[in-house]
Formats: C-alpha cells, structure tokens, sequence
C-alpha cells in the first residue's frame, strides 16, 4: 500500500474573483465554476478547488481564510483503499462517503485519500547538455511564455507538533523520512521511490500551525523561469526567485498567492529509492537556498526587480562611460 502522490486540494477564501484570475494566470484550466466554488485543473487531472470561505462543505483550516483547507492524496486501487480504511478508522474526525476517506492529522489539517482521479501525460521537456553528456543535439533547449504546471507535487505547513504529526504520515499513510531538520523539519516522501518530498513539515522556534507553501510540477528548468515571468508581467508579486534547493536540488520560483501564503514553481528534485539514507541539516539561508533572487526578474525588463532596463539592440551599444 503506497500513496501515489496528491490527487487534489481545497483552499478557503473570500475574493473568489481574485483567485480565479490568479490561477488562470498560474496555467491552472478552469473546470468548473459555481457561485461559492471554482474547480481548477493542472495538466494531468490534480485538482485544485477554492471554496468561498461561508461554503458548509469545506472543512475548517488550521488558521484564518485564505489558506489551505484540505489536502486529498491518492492510491491506486480500492484494494489500497480498503487497507486505509483499517488505519484511519480510529483518527480523529474521521470520514468515508465509499469513494474518500480520512480525518484529522495531528496539526488539525483535514486528510483525505481516494483512489486516484489523475491521468497520464506524455510530455517533452528539456534536454540538457553536460560536460560528459552531449543529449540535445542540432537542437535548441525550449523556450516557455507561460508555465502548464503539470500537478500539485508537494505541500508545506507550520506544525505545532512535529513529531506527533510526522509519526501520523509514517505510521497512518506509509510516508517515509527522506531528510530532517533535527526538532525543527521534515521531509517527507509518500513511498520508498520517489522525487524528494511531498510533505514538508516545519516547526517554527515560536511554534504555531498554518500553511507555508503549495509546490507545482513543471516540466524543466525553462518552464520555472517563463512561468514566474510571465506572473511578473501580469502583475502577480514574487517572494523569492528563480533559485535553487541544495537540500531537494530542485530549481524554484515563489509567488505570493490571493488564496493563501505561496505558491511555487519547481522542476528537477531528486528522485530518492529506499537506499535513501536521510540526513540531518541545520536551517539556515544557505540550506534551504544555494541562491536566489528576492522580488524576481520583472517579466518585462527581463532583469532583477527594480533593476535598469536594457537599452540599446545590443548591450555593447552601451557608450563608453
């Protein structure tokens, strides 16, 4: 029994308008549209939904609208589903309507698992081009307008209590460590074989609970940078990036998001086998980034933030100072 991955979230929030605009310009399509709800697609069928803040049918959130209400994972088959059921049946708040079931992780956080709804895309991305490896041959790497994300891959939130909550995925759902901050982080990957995490757990110095971060697939480095571009141009405001994990080594672009804390681009993570030994960091800023580009690269200067826009058809045009 393993969790393949997440099938699909739901956020709370009040300026539905607002959200919608957000992730239509995310690369997210929209399916569905009701008066207090708006259901979005990534490219292979992971849903996102945002619920208004008044809709009944939302669980609570473990902080203040906008956040993140729910988290949906997924299994392949009923059989992985039933042998769930034996597992959750005793957690607090727990739920099953036949189709989905879940309850209540310790940090309050409404979990929910399915047999999955997504489907599988065939994609080209990226051929790059090592010193020891020549791939991309008479051929130019792409070029991306806007980003498609092509799924939710991972979550991130404040914990209260990290170890009561990390026990929960371990023990409950299968998850497995793949690297910590010792009493202060976890990551967390939903199978033995699989990209680095698709839960990350942080315990601030001042504990509290909430939401950090909701993380999409891209398909290359290529796409994380025309997606945060393309997010400047429209207006959308960047926390941090282009950049890169040392800890996942994933290449990543941060936006500030209406429906709640960040949303990420990422592309790239390492992909871990149960050999995976995990290992211990101390957080720090050189950590959780090797470098990275506070405010980002304005979408139509193509420069940082508030940096002087090229002149000139060619920069040697520039006169001598």
């Amino acid at each position: 029994m393993s969790i393949q991955g997440i099938d699909e979230i739901t956020y709370g929030a009040q300026d539905l308008d607002t959200c919608s605009r957000f992730f239509a310009d995310w690369g997210l399509t929209l399916v569905d549209e009701a008066p207090q709800r708006r259901v979005f697609e990534c490219l292979n069928g992971c849903r996102v939904v945002v619920a208004h803040s008044d809709a009944a049918d939302v669980p609570p959130g473990v902080e203040a609208d906008p956040t993140l209400r729910e988290v949906v994972w997924s299994v392949g088959t009923t059989a992985e589903l039933d042998a769930l059921r034996t597992r959750l049946q005793d957690q607090p708040g727990y739920v099953d309507d036949g189709e989905r079931i879940g309850c209540t992780d310790p940090n309050g956080l409404a979990v929910r698992v399915q047999v999955t709804r997504k489907r599988p895309v065939a994609l080209t991305s990226a051929v790059t081009n090592t010193w020891s490896e020549r791939r991309r041959i008479n051929q130019r790497a792409p070029a991306y307008d806007r980003a498609t994300p092509v799924e939710v891959g991972h979550v991130v939130f404040f914990v209260t209590d990290l170890a009561a909550t990390a026990g929960f995925y371990e023990e409950r759902l299968g998850f497995v460590m793949s690297d910590r901050y010792p009493g202060r982080g976890a990551f967390m990957r939903c199978a033995p074989e699989g990209g680095h995490h698709d839960l990350f757990l942080l315990q601030p110095p001042e504990p509290r609970k909430g939401l950090n971060h909701v993380a999409f697939t891209v398909r290359d480095l290529h796409e994380v940078v025309g997606g945060g571009l393309h997010m400047s141009r429209q207006g959308w405001k960047t926390e941090l990036g282009p950049g890169r994990h040392p800890i996942s080594s994933a290449m990543f672009w941060y936006i500030e998001n209406p429906a709640g804390a960040l949303v990420e681009y990422y592309t790239d993570e390492d992909e871990l086998t149960a050999e995976w030994v995990p290992r211990e960091f101390t957080p720090g800023p050189t950590v959780f980034a090797e470098w990275a580009i506070k405010g980002g690269i304005d979408g139509h200067t193509r420069r940082q933030v508030n940096a002087e826009a090229p002149s000139g058809r060619f920069m040697t045009d520039k006169p001598k100072s």
